[in-house]
């Protein structure tokens, strides 16, 4: 046999993409070539390949070697080929037999100088493609191993070393994965969050800690804005705590983003928390969005069942803001470049925190502010109004009073003291209500709905309706801004059990109004 072919995979975006390897060895001048559209890192395995297969114990040939990576108008990317690469050259030499397992398993994996195995990033994704393409098993690095085990329906198997491939050929029982998916959950979820701030902990500020119990229990966007030491980030890091646990789906699909764009370890082979992601304002689009030549998720992605956190929204340029709209629509975002274009998901809930004015104390009762009604009128032009549209609850976190400073826990009804476990019990049963009622729809949240979805769910009787003439009236909505207020109240209803919507769920939403009442102020003082 002069030619052989191998099973593997490739990363495009976050998906998994089957690629095979075939490997031709035939006489002539010794030379080693790699053809396929390879990248850079794919090309130098030439180096790391011949040197492992030597200590490994076997030859390389001498003779003409020849790689091709089949589809060839496919980029081929990362460290994962150089196992298959290698298992190719050495079945093409004849240095084992052709058995089932090598023709219908993918290989993946890098490889050291020594032949040993080294964790490869986007194992996840290559299993799950493997899965979805029907084959038998999928062979990784050791280390990779519990990772590969979380896609049920294909065995897995873990290499330590080359020197192994004869032995695993001839008998691969020693080598299978002994984990199993829901095992490996549960190993894990009860792992603490890393962000150990509770609601019990949090001073005062009753108001945005509803606020954001209602954006938890609806998947709702929020942003909170104040004078600086309120609280506000604060509230944000105790936001994640009050979040519903992921479902195993949504652990698959948040650990395949993490896994691709290399922010697994094998210590932490899934993310079984909802991800929290804080980019400083000096963040470019492309790293919001996504980006690169070959497109990486970016901040949006990495995001996804989980919460954006932008401090000092206003600080953000323009351009970040911007482009934030599609996806906070879409839920999902779109890379173009000259070769390629990729769809990310982005659905997340963006939490967003500001002051009030360049100085942050305007509207303060303690602190005058020293801003000009222009200054202030540029400053919050920053964020523009198809972008506050989309942003459901708005309100302001007002310094606390003397006596919230000074107050102790004992100091409280302890009835008054909730936990974020507490809080969490309502969203998750919340959540369940919006389970219950999109079942088969493909919705997990009402900020989900579609307009057929509120036409159904969001009926309102003769008192709500004439409420919600009068917020038309009053705040001027848009038809984006009347169906987020409309979704918005079905959430409160859903938070206290009611089936129906009524006038006391709207009027607690047009509560959360805020930073529109701030912008309306600025003209005026810019009439003074």
């Amino acid at each position: 046999m002069t030619v052989s072919r191998i099973l593997t995979g490739t990363i495009n975006g976050i998906e998994g993409e089957q690629v095979f390897v075939e490997a031709d060895t035939t006489m002539g001048v010794p030379a080693f070539n790699i053809v396929g559209l390879p990248d850079a890192t794919v090309n130098e395995a030439k180096e790391r390949i011949k040197s492992a297969i030597k200590n490994a114990g076997f030859v390389f040939p001498l003779k003409k070697v020849i790689i091709n990576l089949a589809p060839a108008d496919v980029k081929k990317v990362g460290s994962g080929f150089d196992l298959p690469m290698a298992v190719s050259i050495l079945h093409s030499a004849e240095n084992f037999v052709s058995t089932a397992l090598l023709e219908h398993a993918v290989f993946w994996g890098e490889l050291s100088l020594d032949g040993s195995l080294r964790p490869v990033k986007g194992t996840l994704a290559i299993a799950l493609m493997a899965r979805a393409q029907g084959l038998q098993a999928i062979v990784v690095p050791k280390e990779n191993l519990a990772e590969a085990s979380l896609v049920d329906g294909i065995e897995v198997y873990g290499l330590e070393h080359l020197s192994q491939l004869p032995l695993f050929l001839d008998d691969p029982t020693p080598f299978r994965s002994a984990f199993k998916a829901h095992a490996l959950l549960e190993a894990v979820k009860h792992q603490p969050s890393a962000y150990h701030v509770d609601f019990s902990e949090i001073k005062g500020q009753q108001h945005a800690k509803r606020a954001l119990e209602i954006a938890a229990a609806g998947g709702h966007n929020i942003a909170l804005f104040g004078p600086p030491g309120s609280g506000k980030s604060m509230l944000a890091k105790a936001f994640t705590a009050i979040l519903p646990p992921m479902d195993f789906e949504e652990i698959l699909e948040v650990s395949r983003i993490y896994s691709v764009s290399g922010l697994l370890n094998p210590s932490q082979f899934l993310v079984h928390h909802r991800p929290f992601r804080s980019p400083h304002h000096s963040a470019s689009p492309a790293g919001i969005t996504g980006g690169g030549s070959h497109p990486k998720p970016g901040e949006i992605t990495l995001a996804h069942r989980g919460v954006l956190f932008m401090d000092e929204f206003t600080e953000f340029p323009r351009p970040v803001l911007e482009v934030l709209r599609q996806p906070l629509e879409d839920g999902v975002v779109t890379v173009s470049r000259a070769q390629v274009s990729l769809t990310f998901p982005a659905n997340f809930i963006l939490l967003a925190a500001m002051n009030p004015c360049p100085c942050g104390y305007k509207g303060d009762t303690m602190k005058a502010c020293i801003c000009g009604p222009n200054q202030v009128q540029r400053y919050l032009a920053k964020i523009s109004g198809p972008l506050m549209d989309r942003i459901d609850l708005q309100l302001e976190v007002a310094r606390l009073t003397e006596s919230e400073l000074l107050s102790k826990n004992q100091d409280v009804p302890n009835e008054a003291i909730e936990t974020s476990a507490q809080v969490q019990e309502r969203v998750i049963q919340a959540r369940e209500r919006q389970q219950a009622r999109f079942e088969g729809s493909g919705i997990r949240t009402n900020s989900e709905m579609l307009p057929a979805h509120i036409k159904q769910h969001c009926q309102l009787d003769a008192p709500t309706e004439a409420l919600m003439s009068q917020a038309v009236k009053r705040f001027n909505l848009s038809g984006r801004g009347f169906d987020r207020l409309l979704k918005l109240t079905r959430t409160i209803a859903d938070l206290e059990n009611s089936d129906t919507i009524q006038a006391q769920h709207l009027a607690e939403a047009l509560q959360y109004r805020g930073f529109e009442r701030l912008m309306q102020t600025v003209p005026t003082l810019a009439k003074i």
